[in-house]
């Protein structure tokens, strides 16, 4: 019984060009979908005023208290109890 190398060859080709589709379809489903949640938390962090209800991506919520700069936010987060925290800390708004 002799081993038929085209076949094998030709059997790893296919196999590569298959997995390199499935690839490039996974890729661009996940490249949809971090489009989207960018342009998702672009709104959030645009639509920051004061007064509003956030929560945090540690999940902590709190309401904004004032915007300091372009970058930092001062939140309270419980009576009384006011943080400094990163405007890009926030991971949604909160109705």
């Amino acid at each position: 019984m002799t081993i038929n190398w085209e076949v094998i060859i030709w059997t790893c080709i296919t196999l590569a060009v298959l997995m390199s589709v499935i690839g490039l379809i996974l890729y661009a489903i996940s490249a949809k979908n971090v489009r989207s949640k960018r342009k998702e938390l672009g709104e959030v962090h645009t639509e920051l005023k004061v007064g509003s209800r956030i929560m945090f991506a540690g999940g902590v919520y709190g309401k904004v208290v004032s915007i300091d700069d372009e970058d930092t936010l001062r939140v309270e987060v419980a009576p009384k109890v006011i943080i400094t925290i990163s405007r890009y800390a926030v991971q949604s708004l909160l109705k």
